[in-house]
């Protein structure tokens, strides 16, 4: 088992869960195969972290499996946009840490 973790990556925790529980149980070279085609920024993300847990452990995409694939939300960063008649409106920027970690498949 071995684990990788991206922190305070500039993307909404809610649009980035969508992709990680595509991801979540799967082969992780058909992982990435299938990340590479997603058009979203989270899969770009998902898909580096991925390829990174597989490097720690030392394993071959092809011998482990997506064990878990975590979403947390971090800090947002507040920032304000200027409006009509003097007054401002607050923009929120999510950020996310991604927690990835896989396992050497049972089936050898």
């Amino acid at each position: 088992m071995s684990k990788a973790t991206l922190k305070f990556i500039r993307l909404s925790p809610t649009k980035a869960r969508l992709i990680a529980r595509e991801v979540q149980g799967m082969n992780a070279e058909l992982a990435l195969a299938s990340l590479e085609f997603m058009p979203n920024k989270a899969a770009k993300v998902i898909s580096k972290v991925i390829a990174s847990a597989v490097a720690n452990g030392g394993y071959e995409p092809e011998e482990v499996i997506v064990s878990s694939c975590r979403i947390d939300k971090g800090p947002v960063l507040k920032r304000w946009k200027p409006r009509a008649r003097g007054r401002a409106s607050r923009i929120m920027k999510p950020t996310s840490h991604v927690m990835v970690e896989v396992t050497e498949a049972k089936d050898k």
